[in-house]
């Protein structure tokens, strides 16, 4: 075995080879050389440039960031020990147990797939965004124009005044929004108790503790609990406002939660929410 074929470049390629189309809810398309994903496939769902994706397999690049590492493990749907061993690979240490995991597992990317046209999104246990499809985007705004940082749920529902981000690009009003962020602290307190070392969520939780008195207010109830539904009202520049259910699954080993926007079947916010996905992305972003 050659030190080549145990390379990163030649791992990725493994794995890309072997990813459907199908599988990560992609189109067959045209007739295709390869079964596999093509590369510029694979960099849309990494969010990264194509450009990149070859010289990593090329061997051009080989100290990915460990966003980017986690961005390709979700991409090509690596388990926790491939996972682990992409990061190795990359020079970089796998996340360790204790700390929030955005790798989203191949049995829950069977599921997202599963959903067919509905909005669906992916959260980490700190509620930042980590995976959303096209109907989410064509929905709320496209997410990519904001950094990862800047895709969290808490932030929008709490800015500080340094924000300058949101995580929707137009108005979305929550039926009960003092019960919704209720939930929302009382979930990030449970991630809290189970990431005690993660940094990132701790300095999610201080920036906001600083930031807004009204996210102190409701941290120091000391309310502990998870966020499962809303109703919400979507102004959309397009089509106008729409009316859906928000669900929350959550997933109990990861702690990802993937959430889904539905409406009343038969009912006109049904055919907004049908027409959003004719209308595209519509915003020019935040």
């Amino acid at each position: 075995m050659t030190t080549d074929e145990t390379s990163l470049g030649a791992t990725i390629r493994a794995w890309r080879d072997r990813l459907s189309p199908a599988a990560v809810g992609l189109p067959a398309g045209r007739v295709r050389r390869a079964a596999g994903l093509r590369r510029e496939e694979l960099a849309d769902l990494a969010g990264v440039s194509v450009d990149y994706v070859v010289r990593l397999e090329q061997g051009r690049a080989t100290t990915p960031s460990a966003q980017v590492a986690a961005a390709l493990a979700r991409a090509l749907r690596l388990d926790h020990a491939e996972r682990d061993h992409l990061y190795r690979l990359a020079g970089l240490q796998p996340p360790p147990d204790d700390v929030i995991n955005e790798h989203i597992p191949p049995g829950m990317q069977r599921v997202l797939t599963r959903l067919g046209d509905a909005p669906v999104a992916v959260f980490a246990a700190d509620w930042r965004l980590v995976w959303w499809n096209r109907s989410w985007a064509a929905l709320l705004g496209d997410p990519s124009v904001l950094a990862p940082e800047e895709r969290n749920l808490v932030r929008s529902r709490f800015p500080v005044p340094s924000d300058r981000g949101r995580l929707a690009a137009w108005p979305v009003v929550s039926e009960n929004a003092e019960a919704t962020d209720r939930a929302i602290v009382a979930d990030l307190r449970r991630a809290s108790g189970r990431y005690p070392r993660d940094a990132r969520l701790s300095g999610l939780i201080r920036r906001e503790l600083d930031g807004n008195p009204r996210f102190a207010r409701l941290w120091h109830s000391g309310a502990v609990g998870t966020h499962a539904e809303d109703r919400k009202t979507i102004r959309h520049p397009a089509v106008g406002d729409i009316t859906v259910d928000c669900d929350v699954l959550s997933d109990s080993d990861t702690d990802l939660k993937i959430v889904v926007y539905t409406a009343v079947p038969g009912s006109e916010d049904e055919t907004k929410l049908d027409l959003t996905r004719v209308a595209g992305v519509t915003a020019p972003g935040w």
